[in-house]
């Protein structure tokens, strides 16, 4: 395909639209355009929430049976998306696995004393 057509006039400009929006997934415009993004599916997004949503009840039910002495557990981090710097989802969206419940039923934003919530608050959510 010469792109030099459509300035020549044998290549519409719906078509050079077209092939340009269904570019494949590899190619290096999209890459240019949108970086590591452009080579995520929503299968991938999907599975990185999936892998998220496990870790954080994983990091429940330690939390909830770990003995009361002991030290709190680290808050797991979520699944570095493309395009970001900051692994938390946007704020536009549900509650994301990027933070933890809270007995508040407000929304969360962390603060540089943030604690993981004891098991007692845990027990509150879950009731």
């Amino acid at each position: 395909m010469d792109l030099l057509d459509w300035h020549r006039g044998r290549l519409s400009s719906r078509r050079l639209a077209l092939l340009v929006r269904h570019l494949p997934r590899d190619s290096a415009t999209l890459d240019g355009l949108h970086g590591e993004a452009a080579q995520w599916s929503v299968t991938d997004y999907l599975l990185a929430s999936v892998v998220d949503q496990l870790a954080e009840a994983n990091w429940m039910f330690a939390t909830v049976n770990r003995d009361e002495d002991a030290d709190p557990l680290e808050y797991p981090k979520p699944v570095p998306r493309p395009g970001t710097t900051d692994p938390a989802p946007d704020p536009a969206s549900s509650r994301g696995p990027s933070t933890p419940p809270s007995d508040t039923g407000t929304e969360h934003n962390p603060s540089p004393t943030e604690h993981n919530p004891s098991p007692v608050e845990l027990a509150q959510f879950f009731a």
